[in-house]
Order: C-alpha cells, then structure tokens, then sequence
C-alpha cells in the first residue's frame, strides 16, 4: 500500500514543487487550494499516482473541518500532512485591511493548527502499520524575529515554529514525526500577494524547487527544523543573539521597498 501524503496550498510554488517531491517517492496525493483548474492540471501532470484533488478556500472558517470530512467519506489515510498554505501582507498593522490579516491568521495559524489535531489520529494509525508518518509544516526566517511592516505574518510563523517544535517532543514516542521548514525569501507568487515587490527582501531569493527538496530531504530524515541556505541559516542563528528591538529595525528595513 502506497503512503498518501496531504498537501495544503499545492497549486503553485512550494507545494506544487512539494507535490512533484512526494509523487516521485511513491506517495499517493492529496492535494486541496483555492484553484480547482490549477489542481486538476497538476493532477494531469502526475498520472502515474492516485491523486485527489479538494478544492478548498482555507481562509474561510471550516473549511478544515470539511477537507477533514472529505477524507473521511472516501476512506482515504493520511501518512504525511503538509501544512503548506500561507499568505503573508506587506504593510503597517493599522493600514491593512483587518478582515485581510484575519484571513492571514485563519490560513497560517487556524488551519494549520485544526488540520494537525483532524489527521493526528490518522498519522499515528499509519504509524502502527509501519509506514512512515510525519508532518511537515512550513514556516519562515520571519519565525526567528518580529516583523515591523509585516507584523501579523513574522508573528504568525513565530506560531508555527513554536507549535511545531511542541508537538515534535509531544511526539516523539508515537513514531510521528514533526518537520518545520523555514524558507527565506523564494521566488513565488508570495511577494505579489504581499504586495511586497519592491521590497528588499526580494533582492536575494532562492528557488522554490531548491527549497522545497530542502524541505522534503529534512523531512525524509526527520530534522525538526530546517533553513534553506547559508545566508539565511547566519541569519536565524544572528536572531538569538541580537537584541529583540534591534532585529525589529533591521526586519522593518528590509520589509521596506528600495529607495
């Protein structure tokens, strides 16, 4: 029986690549994003797996719950959740729209979080059967400091990190593995809809396939936390020692546009 592998926000970027990583391992697909016609295409390209496509909007409350149920009612078990969904905004907290930053916090926070309590069971029933079992939640650089200019979304993945690295210990006797990935700046759609462009933090990106094999290796091998690159790997090591206020400035420039 083939491993299946759930992948949030697979219709582009990090969890396309990801999709393309889990099939080429023998991992049957569960793929869910906003866009059904981006899904099916990606579908189509990876014919030779079983691969169900659930069209979900996870901003939206309940939208979990009812991916969830969608698994249930087909019968179909988890072996590895990737919890890769997220949007970040570019902007300062009182000039964004609210209703967008609590979008932000029900895709990278809430989702995440219900996702992982649903499929727990499943991961550990796998788990006992032998089969790899694992999550693998993606994160940021922006974990490791807050983010003037991006206030919502570097406290958002500070979340995920802290949570990962929980339920990575909390698990550690159930055979379920917890993976955080923490990619710096990646050349996906994620600055267009931060509407962040012109800001700094694009001069320097990486692929989103180098970062996603990151990702899918560390996972492979169990890491519980993994920055691709060596400049971004200086940099979440300089967080712990720079104060706090000063790395809010430094964060702050580089959310800044370029003069």
């Amino acid at each position: 029986m083939n491993p299946t592998a759930l992948i949030t926000g697979a219709s582009s970027g990090l969890g396309y690549e990801f999709a393309k990583l889990y099939a080429a391992n023998g991992y049957n697909l569960i793929i869910t994003a906003r866009n059904e016609e981006k899904l099916q295409k990606l579908k189509d390209e990876l014919n030779h797996i079983e691969v169900t496509i659930i069209p979900k909007d996870l901003s939206q409350p309940g939208a979990s719950k009812e991916l969830y149920q969608y698994v249930v009612d087909k019968d179909l078990q988890v072996s590895a959740l990737v919890n890769n969904a997220g949007f970040g905004l570019n902007g300062y907290f009182d000039e964004l729209s609210l209703q967008e930053q609590q979008d932000m916090l029900q895709v990278n926070i809430t989702a995440l979080t219900e996702l992982t309590h649903y499929f727990l069971p499943s991961l550990k029933k796998a788990a006992k059967q032998g089969l790899s079992a694992g999550i693998l939640n993606v994160a940021s650089t922006a974990a490791f400091q807050p983010g003037p200019k991006m206030a919502v979304y570097y406290a958002s993945k500070s979340y995920v990190l802290s949570f990962s690295e929980a339920m990575a210990e909390e698990l550690k006797g159930s055979n379920v593995h917890v993976t955080t990935l923490c990619p710096g700046a990646t050349e996906t759609n994620f600055f267009k809809t931060a509407k962040a462009e012109n800001s700094k933090l694009t001069s320097s990106t990486m692929s989103p396939q180098m970062v996603a094999k990151a990702g899918f290796e560390g996972y492979m091998k169990k890491q519980r936390v993994i920055v691709p690159g060596r400049v971004n790997r200086v940099s979440a090591l300089a967080a712990k020692f720079v104060p706090r206020s000063v790395a809010a400035r430094i964060a702050q420039n580089m959310n800044s546009a370029n003069s």
